[in-house]
């Protein structure tokens, strides 16, 4: 199966779902076919913070078609702010998309997990994971902490890189959230996350999306 990724959002983030793609299908012995079609990110940033679907979606559409002239036969959004307009695009994308955040659902239950801290973007919090996880209790940072968890993480994401200063931010959010609130884990809700935060080695115990993303790509391009 040819892959598409819509990429760029940010950079470090399109970096991650190729190199895991990468080692995913050399583990298999198997073929990557893959395009990626890059989306701006202050371009999303600002749909995002408008709450503008319509437009965020028909960018995310154009992309497609694009990869449908490459040969793609589906697509893939590698950003979970992008998420924020799944329903539209899937309505209107011309191939099938891999939704993160039904992949992210189902691997939640099949942990077990009831009560998880969220980072990422001002709406992936405030929204808890856009309102699509009922069977989990998400808890998010509030007031000041909330803002700069945002603002650090849009810097990371249109940089690519993380600063010391931006991780004692994140850092002290999630184990605020693991101490005062009950969180069972950190739900990485931003895919630039995979610069702060390695699910196998960190220190916080945190639930990579990406990683179950890259797992349900994998799953459809060789099933």
């Amino acid at each position: 199966m040819h892959i598409g990724l819509i990429g760029g959002i940010g950079p470090a983030a399109t970096d991650s779902y190729y190199r895991r793609l990468i080692a995913a299908f050399a583990v298999r012995q198997a073929e990557l076919v893959m395009t990626i079609a890059h989306a701006d990110t202050p371009t999303l940033v600002k749909n995002l913070g408008n709450n503008d679907t319509a437009a965020q979606a028909a960018i995310f559409t154009a992309l497609t078609k694009r990869l449908v002239l490459a040969g793609a036969d589906c697509v893939v959004v590698t950003s979970i702010a992008g998420h924020f307009c799944i329903g539209d695009f899937l309505a209107s994308s011309p191939l099938p998309v891999v939704n993160m955040i039904v992949a992210v659902g189902d691997a939640l239950k099949q942990r077990g997990v009831r009560r998880i801290g969220i980072l990422g973007t001002r709406t992936v919090m405030e929204s808890r994971f856009y309102g699509a996880l009922p069977f989990v209790q998400i808890v998010a940072p509030s007031g000041q902490e909330l803002a700069d968890v945002h603002e650090a993480y849009i810097a990371m994401a249109a940089r690519g890189a993380v600063t010391d200063a931006e991780r004692a931010v994140f850092d002290a959010a999630s184990r605020r959230l693991l101490r005062d609130h009950g969180a069972q884990a950190i739900m990485l809700g931003g895919t630039d996350l995979a610069l702060v935060y390695d699910e196998a080695t960190s220190a916080i115990p945190v639930i990579d999306c990406v990683n179950i993303h890259v797992d349900a790509i994998v799953t459809l391009a060789l099933g």
